[in-house]
């Protein structure tokens, strides 16, 4: 087995119940990280594009042999050919710790078509195609109004559930009952359970750049210092929930802006993804790993962001949004904007591929 380096990320997994995951599927990138003591990793359509502008002769290649093996397929069919191919890449690299740890570890995150975010059924369809690529793979669904229903179903069905597109407590509440719902559900028709590893995501930063958006918008003045504990604190109390409650989905920080991101969860039962550039800060900082997850935001800050934004309200409180609100939740629209624009991008890139380049000079 692979020695680790005893870099602050590799401590943080070997010295408490944190894990660490590479927040990409990208081959080299998730080296590094397994080197330094990450044990699971994700993919989403942005993820996808950015690692196919990392080296796009190697992937327009592909997508024309595809072509050519394929030749009935559309560029849709091509573009998830690619995703799964990038995925199943990356779930190789993290066999070795799935085998070790039962499905505790080892995982490899594939977000569904963001377009599907109010089908049901197009999700769990997609969810099962994915469950066929690897023994390691957790399938991504959003926290959406559809999506909290896909979940039940999907985990009932057997599929290990990642709840994404998700900012606030209410959707991390709804996801995990959903998921026990599935659980009880496949335990009830005496169908296994114990290897499934479903995680609840909580998009940290992402709930933090938006209470950004609302201060620029309305003219917000907040203690500038309370802003970046604003992801901390929704994490926090959905963690304690989640320890009150006996979920058995594990919560996962995404969307790293800064160190408190990481080093405010460490010693939880959780999961932080890191994409590669912070991991690389992190390790070479001087930062102290002690646990700090039971550690408590400061009172004042919570009342200022309660104070000044209502969506922190929203997103705090356990009912502060009902499943038919999580739709139109800003940090919601906002990322799902953003998910369905780099899957047509993904698209965009693919049919690029596909057409022969103009020879100019004659044009």
């Amino acid at each position: 087995m692979q020695r680790l380096k005893a870099t602050p990320l590799a401590r943080t997994v070997a010295e408490t119940a944190t894990d660490v995951w590479n927040d990409s599927c990208a081959v080299d990138e998730l080296e590094y990280a397994i080197a330094n003591g990450a044990v699971g990793a994700t993919a989403n359509p942005t993820i996808v594009v950015d690692n196919w502008k990392k080296d796009p002769a190697q992937w327009s290649d592909r997508v024309r042999t595809l072509a050519v093996e394929q030749p009935a397929w559309s560029e849709r069919e091509l573009a998830w050919a690619i995703v799964e191919e990038m995925s199943v890449r990356g779930s190789r690299l993290l066999l070795p710790a799935f085998q070790a740890h039962e499905g505790r570890q080892g995982r490899l995150s594939i977000q569904t078509n963001p377009t599907n975010f109010r089908s049901v059924r197009g999700m769990v369809e997609q969810g099962l195609r994915f469950t066929e690529l690897a023994p390691n793979v957790i399938v991504k669904f959003p926290a959406t109004a559809a999506g909290i229903a896909a979940i039940e179903e999907a985990t009932a069905r057997g599929i290990s559930i990642n709840a994404t597109v998700s900012f606030s407590v209410a959707q991390a509440v709804a996801a995990a009952e959903s998921v026990e719902r599935g659980l009880v559900r496949r335990e009830r028709d005496g169908l296994p359970t114990a290897t499934m590893g479903p995680v609840i995501t909580i998009m940290v930063g992402r709930l933090e750049d938006w209470l950004r958006v609302l201060t620029e918008r309305d003219g917000i003045i907040a203690h500038p210092a309370a802003l970046p504990w604003s992801g901390v604190a929704i994490f926090k109390r959905a963690y304690d929930l989640f320890k009150e409650r006996g979920f058995r989905a594990r919560l996962l920080a995404a969307a790293i802006r800064h160190h408190l991101h990481w080093s405010e969860f460490i010693g939880g039962d959780v999961i932080v993804t890191l994409p590669s550039v912070w991991q690389r800060r992190f390790n070479a900082s001087e930062a102290e790993i002690r646990p700090r997850m039971q550690d408590v935001v400061e009172p004042w800050i919570v009342d200022e962001l309660r104070g000044h934004f209502a969506d922190f309200e929203r997103a705090y409180e356990p009912d502060g949004l009902s499943v038919a609100e999580f739709d139109t939740f800003g940090p919601s629209v906002r990322t799902l904007r953003q998910f369905i624009g780099s899957y047509h991008e993904l698209l965009h890139v693919v049919s690029q591929a596909l057409l022969p380049n103009p020879d100019v000079s004659r044009a």
